[in-house]
Order: C-alpha cells, then sequence, then structure tokens
C-alpha cells in the first residue's frame, strides 16, 4: 500500500508540472493577435475561415482563439500540451528545427513550430466545405490560429533549463508570480489597467493604428515567407529567442521585483509581437486560402 501511495502521489506531482508548464499567451493576447488577423483577411480566407468556424462562434475567430488552451488540460487533449512552445538549449539565445523541435520523450516535430507546419499542411486540403474533408479543418484552423500567437510571445522559445520563465519566481508589482506568466498575462494586464481603461478593445485599436501608421513599411517584411509549405514558422521562433535573452531573461533573476522600469520597456516588445502574431497569422490564412498559385517570397 505504501508503494501504491508514492506512486499516485507522484503521478499527480507529474500531470501538476506538466500543466504549469503549458500556460500560453492569455486569453486576452490571443484574443488580440486573432481579432488583428480578422482585419486583415482575404475574402477567399475570410470566406473559408466563415465556413470552418464552429456555429458558437458566430463568425468571429477571435472569440475561440484560446481554444486550444482550454481543453488542453483534459485528458483525451494532453497530447497537445507540447505544441504550445519550442525549448531551446540554455544561453544560447538561437533556435534551430532539428535540434530543439521535440518533445520531452525525444519524439521530432512535436512543438509549436512542427505544429504550425503539421495545421498549415491541413488546411490546404481545404476545397470550399467543411464537409467530406481528411482532416478536422476545423480544429486544425483553431489550432494553426493559436499556436501562431504562441510562437511569438517570447518565453514560448525560451531555455530548457527554466521551462521558459517557468521555474523563475518573481514579484510583478506586489504578486508572487513566475517570469513566464509576466509575459503571458500579466504586462498585458498591466497596459489595460494604466492605458486603455482596462478595455481589451480599445488595446487592440491602439495596436492596429500603430500597424497602419508607426509600422506600415514593416508589414511587407512581416508578411513575407519563402516556404511552400505556405508556413514561415522559423523566423518567428527565431526572432522570439533573441527577444527572450535581449528583454525577458534580462534583469529578472528568481526573486526580483519587476515593477515600472521592466513593465514600460518591455511592453512595446509585447505590443509589437502581437501585432505580428495577427499580421502573421492572416498572411498564412491568406496564402493557405488563396485561389490563385503561391508565388514564393523571399524571406527577411
Amino acid at each position: 500500500m505504501v508503494g501504491s501511495g508514492f506512486s499516485f502521489i507522484g503521478r499527480v506531482l507529474v500531470l501538476l508540472q506538466l500543466l504549469i508548464r503549458i500556460h500560453a499567451w492569455g486569453k486576452e493576447g490571443h484574443h488580440a493577435t486573432c481579432k488583428i488577423a480578422e482585419g486583415l483577411l482575404s475574402e477567399d480566407a475570410a470566406a473559408a475561415v466563415k465556413v470552418l468556424l464552429p456555429k458558437y462562434a458566430n463568425g468571429d475567430l477571435a472569440s475561440v482563439c484560446s481554444w486550444p488552451d482550454e481543453i488542453k488540460h483534459n485528458y483525451h487533449w494532453r497530447w497537445s500540451g507540447p505544441l504550445h512552445y519550442v525549448d531551446t538549449p540554455d544561453f544560447r539565445c538561437n533556435y534551430e528545427y532539428c535540434r530543439d523541435c521535440h518533445d520531452t520523450a525525444g519524439r521530432k516535430d512535436r512543438c509549436v513550430t512542427g505544429a504550425i507546419y503539421n495545421y498549415t499542411m491541413q488546411l490546404m486540403t481545404y476545397k470550399g466545405s467543411a464537409s467530406e474533408q481528411k482532416y478536422n479543418l476545423t480544429e486544425a484552423l483553431l489550432f494553426l490560429s493559436h499556436f501562431l500567437g504562441d510562437v511569438h510571445q517570447p518565453l514560448h522559445v525560451g531555455f530548457l533549463g527554466d521551462e521558459g520563465g517557468n521555474t523563475i519566481t518573481v514579484r510583478w508589482y506586489r504578486r508572487k508570480t513566475n517570469l513566464h506568466h509576466v509575459w503571458d498575462n500579466m504586462i498585458i494586464e498591466s497596459a489595460m489597467k494604466t492605458f486603455y481603461n482596462s478595455d481589451l478593445e480599445v488595446m487592440i485599436q491602439a495596436i492596429q493604428r500603430n500597424i497602419t501608421e508607426d509600422w506600415s513599411s514593416d508589414i511587407s517584411l512581416w508578411e513575407n515567407c519563402s516556404s511552400a509549405s505556405r508556413a514561415c514558422p522559423d523566423p518567428y521562433a527565431s526572432e522570439s529567442i533573441r527577444l527572450a535573452c535581449k528583454y525577458a531573461y534580462r534583469n529578472a533573476t528568481p526573486g526580483i521585483t519587476l515593477s515600472d522600469d521592466y513593465f514600460l520597456s518591455r511592453l512595446p516588445v509585447v505590443e509589437r509581437r502581437l501585432a505580428q502574431g495577427g499580421v502573421r497569422l492572416a498572411g498564412t490564412l491568406n496564402r493557405i486560402f488563396s485561389t490563385k498559385p503561391l508565388t514564393l517570397i523571399s524571406a527577411a
């Protein structure tokens, strides 16, 4: 009985560690990314997305962009946990698909970039109807939309040793948390409260204005993709680990209190990543559902 008791406790602890590890952009971040993307969809892509969305979404992709987070704790969906992130060697500050894209059991292609390639491939089988398809394309759309958001969160391409900042305990002002959660939720939540009257839609509108005004010259570079698969997650992951090293990990040692200096200097990074995620999600969906032949553009 003692042995079986310890076995049960061990299984519980392993499960708890897994659940802690697979946080993602919070609901607000994913909603923002998908809302930005919706405004940039081509006519073909918008029509396909409308067909594939579940009826309860009422045609609104942003309303269901957090679905992969909502179901990942369910026993039947636990396999999807490793698809929300990719770990890199500690302090290397670079990402390589062949080296890094695997789960803890060593199974290749099981990471966020591998998932983006996979669900892009599935969606390319779309033929104008949600029925009689080889794959569940509704699920593929929701997973792809979510994972394209995740790969833009810098600590979703963080170090293996600290599980993308999950084991780095810090304080966000007076609240005890971990570094990963700061980037998933707390910077966005603090921005909403401080600058946007606690209104996510106002924050999204501000980011959209930046896209059309301040960042307009960057949009074509953000959208570029040289892959015949119509998805380009590897450059996005490389950007994220560089940003993680430069901004997320920097001055964020265990036990430290992060406050105004950290918040105000990192908020522009978060808002730009939300914008890039939205622009690139739209670009990916536009390429997938285009009725015109694919023209490859050299990636920047």
